[in-house]
């Protein structure tokens, strides 16, 4: 039997595909830029145009600067960022097929849960929100047990770590990420500050498939 086919939109280096990929999917990622480190197959081209037919399942990671707190003190910065949730919903809900929207706290997702890294034992918060058209399950959150580690310092063994920009070592983002692909060339550091953890979409990823069985 074939595995489901779940199409990554907006897939950047694969945080979410490798998710739904441990979930028990056959993931197909596209970007608008090359991402030479995407661990699964991919197709370079454009969200609102591409062909969505083929797929069971859809997962689409719309890039978060328009909404993210860190333009707070900058407004005027957030009309350079389109707002693509609308118009990539929009596409998704004419599938008729499960998909997921997932962006940062201040994005205008509907009805959307929480995950955070807390909720699966990792070593970074990473708030993210996620809108389906599936009724979709978190996981208990659990109370914050420390401050995010300042940036540049090794977290120890219960303290959590927030990746952002070119702070910290490779291979701590890499631990507390459960992410073991992204390399320290190029842009990195981009990747692992916009990725989200693995454990997120596989939790999410194992609900879609039961909804699919």
């Amino acid at each position: 039997m074939r595995k489901p086919r779940l199409l990554d939109l907006c897939c950047g280096a694969g945080g979410a595909a490798m998710g739904y990929y441990r979930a028990g999917f056959d993931v197909v990622g596209v970007d608008i830029r090359p991402q030479l480190r995407y661990p699964f197959s991919f197709i370079l081209d454009d969200v609102l145009r591409c062909d969505l037919k083929g797929f069971d399942a859809y997962h689409a990671s719309v890039p978060c600067q328009r909404f993210t707190r860190m333009l707070g003190f900058h407004p005027e910065a957030r009309v350079k960022h389109p707002d693509l949730i609308k118009p990539i919903r929009e596409r998704l809900e004419e599938t008729g097929k499960p998909y997921v929207l997932e962006n940062v706290i201040g994005a205008p997702l509907q009805n959307a849960l929480l995950l955070c890294g807390a909720m699966f034992g990792l070593q970074v918060y990473r708030h993210r929100l996620f809108e389906s058209n599936l009724l979709l399950f978190q996981p208990y959150h659990s109370k914050h047990r420390v401050k995010a580690a300042r940036p540049g310092k090794i977290p120890g063994e219960n303290e959590f770590w927030c990746p952002v920009g070119k702070f910290g070592r490779k291979d701590d983002a890499q631990r507390a990420m459960g992410i073991d692909w992204m390399e320290t060339t190029g842009s990195v550091s981009t990747e692992i500050a916009q990725a989200i953890p693995p454990s997120y979409t596989q939790w999410l990823g194992q609900q879609i498939l039961l909804y699919l069985a």
